[in-house]
């Protein structure tokens, strides 16, 4: 019977010392003796392990063979006693004799036993230290220890299969994990019981090397397709090419620009009014225009599959929860050794751990506890917006820090016994003992204080501690303070307080200051602000960058004779007007867009601009200096001459622009919203840039014609020089490329060296398009680096280091099963959980099973399952499940209240998982119930959010089971992990018959990765197959010059695939943006150089070739090159990693290399195989007479024009 109360566990009672015969037990104590009494009273083990029945029967085993056992006299002997005040005697010691088979049978059928709502197995609870350091003989002596906090006196093992002293050890019979019982329950699952299962799940190997012939396929392929190219560029120049097509369509095009352009001179009050009308209404959307920083937003369709399982998840269970985190070390080196008071090895502690840095990181953490920030004249604190899963019960915050192992309190911290000799038990005893037990109440030192956290849950030392190798924590060089935060999906009130607080804890941590802490801190909304400072600090560096370009392209317009007439040939004012032009193209695409509700984006804002800059400028140099080296013809009027050069010029123009319009349009094709709004933007702005440059640029021109041909000085209009004659020259850069560039590049012996080098890069053409996904997967890095979006100032660099660096766990991962599956049937259950009777490919089992290759899965843990601790928590062993007689109320386990009864009787039946209208009777009462000494399965805390009840018990919704990912590190981790999550997610699918689904809160950013290098291909050979087909028709049907400019755009793809190898530049939607970019601004390298070639009437390729580079490319090198070229070098004093890297780098080998491709490999290219005959008829044939030609001796005589009468 019981007797006094227990000196050492308060609460507990000593068992009264009796030497009788065996007694039989009253009836009225049965249920005190399986419930309250020596088996689920006293030891918590038992509610750990009711998943395996046979773990559970033999422990129980154990415990009733120690408290009511007939033969207790052969194995048990009272050695310590207390007499009390009622003349009875206290035991206070007994020798309990247990058989090593018995002990090591038990140990070996609870040795794999998990516990669902922790992620790790009921050993790490119940045996005081981690599961692997546990065996049969220490866990028996933690379980029967005083120092507990559970046992009410003590019990001491002895541990024999031979009689000692007298006793007989206690061998009953034991249960393999493995086999069923007598009362028909079965075997453990595979989850609980090792050797229940089949053989150890194994990655598939990783795939051979792929080779042809034995040798490497990619070598073999790039020889082939070497040498396929060598043998047609051979055949190509050897052989004669097919006649040339209809070109009808060339000569209509330039009828129809002509007349355009005479009429915008004749009549530019009208054309520039109405231009300006149309850019102002279009603009007028800017008013309703948005901007999107919101990265789900830019970086996740909402089409997309990740997107859409976020928005299932956030409704059914709410937004994940919001952190802010501090990563702690110190610059102190000194490591310190603790020596136990009662034996074992020295352990040494990193200085991390240090007592006194200890209490200074605890006075860091109460007072971040202690902030207060303000929202809308609001104070807002951390218990207003924390995380407190035990709430109304217990409002502590969840503060994931080893200081809630010492309940966050510098008194317990401190808190010492010993003497005045030696120390017994400290800090290191009590965090030793935390960090394997972590959901301990009571630790088994002399301390006796609890490791739970205050907000009543265990402090798991992967999530709080960095820095350590393999399980010794006491070598840990970091701390991690984690503060969650609730999340709001639709409440603007209660996000603003959480921003408000979080603003509090940035401005408190920047202004910290402790020379022996050095703290790294991020929280949610860091990103995020960091971003948006970034894009603030950057706007000097762009503003710069673009003074640069429209300086320069106000000065070169302007084609200075003399000195003396500086001011009447320059064209700052047409620069200045052509520049304006460009700006209200791009707004007018803005405002279009935005009247639809199109939000902008950061990608649009910075890189639009410079594309149609690219774009425009190089239209309005090469209209402006086609007029500037023209020569009016006898007769001809100022707005006959603007309009014969616009219908020489135009046509190439319409072939870049709309070239480039049909080729973005066709990127708005792809998922990624990032990608499809700058193609949209992005297409329509260059169109309209195209119209206005065709109409009110010429007008302008015009207008600056006639100022210049009446000697009046440039801005200063009203002036006026004398009339005076002065000889037209042309330009040093045209000069340059007429005398020196153009014929040294074309020159016999040169040719062939260029030819040579372009061979190769030819056979690089073959590769891209039969292997570049192949090629973009294995040599170019995929993602982006999320410290590349911080600028180089950045508290959150320093974050993203010490977090790659010190933590030992990756992000949570949720298995949800939609809604719609029967919870209530066997078979339903089966299919899900992971206790006994449950199906081997259930879902809980082929999470547990992926666990087992962690390294492959990156699935680091068994998933907490509310199904299998809910069938504990309801069976009628366990004291968890009551409810008041009268009114059916719960009844929580530490009620003391002789109303409440079992929620299942102790029968066959009752024993048994709960089906149908029981199912749901008690599931609401599990979910409601927060865990406590008693019973420790309470779902409140662990499952709250887990379950998503249908309104009025209508059944079970979605639900979900949550374990973590392995540490990711890199974005190749990060893909990684979303890919074998999905596969696995599939699986479950399959083998359940209903949908279920894996989310993290990083798949909505890495998502777009999975498909990236199939949609980068899809994008750039739409693009490429846009321009071949635009250029075709456009060029008058000729395929062949077509052809040449998409090949000649492909080489420059392909060179800029290997930059960003070369360069590191991971390919990611921003880089996408960039060479889908760098198609449209390729576009404009090549296609004037083509028609130019295309309409020489030259005898050979080669002059004709020569005449096309020597008229075309001083306008493409001036209008873009050099345009370009001093912007982008100021990019490189950004702050912003990301301008420096996928603008910087990126615009400036897109530069380079659309010139060097341009002006280089394809002239010397069309010299080679470019279309036999020039695509023109003349007027005489089709049109009507010609027009005289130029007069002898004028400056443009120097070179011969095609003969293109109007």
């Amino acid at each position: 019977g019981e007797c006094g109360e227990s000196e050492k566990v308060p609460g507990k009672k000593y068992n009264c010392n009796y030497t009788g015969p065996s007694l039989p037990l009253d009836p009225k104590g049965y249920d005190l003796l399986t419930v309250h009494g020596g088996a689920s009273r006293l030891f918590l083990s038992l509610f750990f392990v009711l998943t395996c029945p046979a773990c559970f029967f033999n422990l129980m085993n154990l415990f009733c063979e120690l408290t009511c056992s007939p033969h207790q006299s052969r194995f048990m002997n009272a050695t310590k006693f207390n007499a009390t005040k009622i003349n009875s005697t206290n035991v206070l010691e007994v020798e309990y004799y247990i058989g090593k088979n018995f002990s090591n049978a038990m140990y070996n059928a609870c040795m794999d036993v998990q516990a669902p709502s922790s992620n790790v197995k009921a050993l790490a609870l119940l045996c005081g230290k981690d599961a692997k350091d546990c065996n049969a003989t220490n866990w028996i002596q933690y379980m029967f220890n005083i120092n507990n906090g559970q046992t009410p006196f003590s019990i001491i093992p002895i541990f024999s299969d031979v009689p000692v002293s007298g006793h007989t050890p206690m061998n009953n019979k034991t249960y393999a994990c493995t086999e069923g019982l007598e009362d028909g329950s079965g075997p453990c699952s595979c989850q609980d019981c090792a050797k229940a299962c089949g053989p150890k799940p194994v990655p598939p190997p990783l795939p051979p090397p792929w080779t042809i012939l034995g040798i490497d396929a990619m070598t073999l392929i790039m020889w082939i397709s070497y040498a396929a190219f060598l043998f047609i560029f051979i055949g190509a120049v050897l052989g004669a090419w097919f006649a040339c097509i209809n070109t009808r369509f060339e000569n209509a095009l330039r009828v129809l620009f002509s007349s355009w352009g005479s009429f915008c001179v004749r009549r530019p009050t009208l054309v520039i009014l109405g231009s300006l009308i149309l850019v102002a209404a279009s603009s007028g959307g800017l008013f309703f225009m948005r901007i999107t920083t919101d990265p789900v937003e830019l970086w996740s369709s909402p089409s997309s599959q990740a997107r859409q399982e976020k928005d299932y998840f956030d409704s059914h269970f709410g937004p994940f929860f919001r952190t802010a985190q501090l990563i702690i070390t110190t610059p102190l080196t000194d490591t310190f050794i603790y020596s136990p008071y009662f034996g074992g090895s020295d352990v040494p502690f990193g200085a991390i751990l240090d007592k006194d840095i200890l209490h200074q990181v605890l006075d860091l953490q109460l007072s971040i506890e202690g902030l207060i920030a303000t929202y809308e004249g609001q104070s807002v604190t951390l218990k207003d917006i924390c995380l407190a899963p035990l709430a109304p019960f217990n409002n502590n915050c969840t503060i994931l820090s080893v200081l809630n192992y010492f309940q966050n309190s510098h008194a317990v911290l401190d808190h010492v016994v010993g003497d005045d000799f030696y120390v017994y038990a400290d800090y290191h005893s009590h965090f030793l003992y935390c960090v394997s037990a972590p959901a301990s109440l009571n630790d088994t030192t002399m301390l006796h204080d609890p490791c739970l956290g205050t907000y009543g849950g265990p402090i798991f030392p992967w999530l709080a501690l960095g820095g350590y190798d393999e399980t010794n924590y006491n070598n840990a060089t970091a701390l991690v303070i984690t503060f969650p935060l609730n999340n709001y999906l639709n409440d603007s009130v209660r996000l603003g307080k959480a921003l408000a607080w979080e603003q509090e804890f940035i401005k408190f941590m920047k202004n910290f200051n402790n020379p022996n802490l050095t703290v790294a801190f991020s929280a949610e909304r860091s990103i995020e602000d960091e971003i948006d400072r970034e894009s603030n600090s950057d706007v000097g560096t762009i503003v710069i960058s673009y003074a640069i370009m429209f300086i320069y392209i106000s000065l070169a317009l302007g084609h200075i004779n003399s000195c003396r007439r500086v001011m009447v040939d320059s064209k700052i004012s047409l620069g200045i007007a052509g520049i304006l032009i460009v700006l209200s193209s791009v707004s007018s695409s803005l405002g279009l867009f935005s009247y639809f509700g199109v939000p902008l984006t950061l990608i649009v804002i910075e890189v639009i601009p410079f594309l149609v800059l690219a774009v425009g400028v190089d239209n309005i140099f090469i209209i402006v200096q086609t007029y500037q080296r023209d020569e009016r013809m006898p007769q001809e009027e100022l707005h006959q001459q603007i309009g014969r050069i616009l219908g020489d010029v135009a046509p190439s123009m319409f072939l870049s622009s709309f070239s480039e319009t049909v080729a973005f349009f066709l990127g708005a094709l792809s998922n990624m919203p990032a990608v499809r709004t700058f193609s949209l933007f992005a297409g329509l702005a260059v169109f309209i840039d195209f119209l206005l440059q065709i109409s009110c640029f010429v007008s302008l021109l015009g207008l600056d014609a006639q100022r210049q041909e009446g000697n009046r000085l440039d801005i200063f209009c009203c002036a006026k020089l004398p009339d005076g004659q002065e000889e037209k020259k042309d330009s040093f850069l045209f000069q340059f490329f007429r005398k020196i560039f153009a014929p040294f590049l074309l020159k016999e012996w040169v040719r062939p060296i260029i030819v040579s080098i372009l061979d190769c890069y030819l056979s690089r053409i073959g590769h891209l398009f039969i292997y570049i996904y192949i090629y973009i997967y294995f040599v170019l890095e995929i993602g982006l680096d999320q410290k590349l979006s911080m600028p180089d100032d950045s508290y959150v660099l320093e974050y993203f280091k010490n977090l790659s660096m010190y933590l030992h766990t990756g992000a949570p991962v949720y298995f949800v099963v939609e809604d719609g599956h029967n919870y209530s049937s066997p078979e339903g259950q089966n299919a899900v959980c992971g206790g006994v009777g449950c199906n081997n490919d259930s879902l809980v089992q082929q999470v547990y099973g992926a666990s087992l290759i962690s390294d492959y899965t990156t699935v680091a843990f068994t998933p907490s399952s509310w199904l299998d601790d809910y069938f504990d928590w309801v069976k009628p062993q366990s004291s968890c499940c009551r409810y008041l007689n009268a009114s059916g109320d719960f009844c929580n386990a530490s009620v003391v209240n002789p109303s409440c009864v079992h929620c299942r009787p102790m029968t066959p039946s009752g024993k048994q998982r709960p089906e149908g209208d029981d199912f749901m009777r008690f599931l609401p009462m599990f979910l409601s119930d927060n865990p406590n000494v008693k019973c420790g399965k309470g779902g409140h805390a662990a499952y709250a959010t887990a379950v998503d009840l249908r309104p009025k018990g209508a059944g079970v919704g979605a639900t979900y089971f949550m374990t973590y990912h392995t540490i990711l590190k890199e974005s190749p981790d990060y893909i990684e992990a979303l890919k074998m999550a999905r596969i696995l997610a599939d699986n479950i699918t399959q083998t359940m018959g209903h949908k279920v689904f894996a989310y993290s809160i990083f798949y909505v950013f890495y998502e777009q990765y999975l498909t990236i290098a199939r949609d980068t291909a899809v994008n750039l050979g739409a693009s490429l197959a846009a321009i071949f087909l635009v250029s075709a028709v456009l060029l008058g049907f000729e395929l062949w010059s077509a052809a040449l400019v998409s090949l000649t755009i492909a080489m420059i793809l392909v060179n800029m695939l290997g930059v960003m190898w070369l360069w590191s530049i991971s390919l990611n939607a921003i880089s996408l943006v960039n060479l889908v970019m760098c198609c449209g601004i390729s576009v404009e390298f090549c296609s004037h150089i083509v028609r130019a070639f295309s309409v020489s009437v030259k005898p050979s390729r080669a002059e004709r070739a020569e005449e096309a580079l020597a008229h075309m490319g001083s306008s493409v090198f001036s209008g873009i090159t050099l345009t370009k070229f001093g912007g982008i070098l100021i990019l490189a004093l950004s702050k912003s990693q990301i301008f420096q890297v996928f603008y910087f780098r990126m615009f400036l080998a897109i530069v380079l290399l659309g010139a060097a491709h341009g002006l280089v490999f394809l002239p010397v290219l069309l010299s080679y195989i470019g279309h036999p005959t020039a695509n023109i008829l003349t007027f005489s044939e089709d049109f009507g007479p010609p027009l005289p030609q130029p007069l002898h001796g004028s400056a443009s005589s120097h070179y011969t024009r095609p003969e293109i009468p109007l």
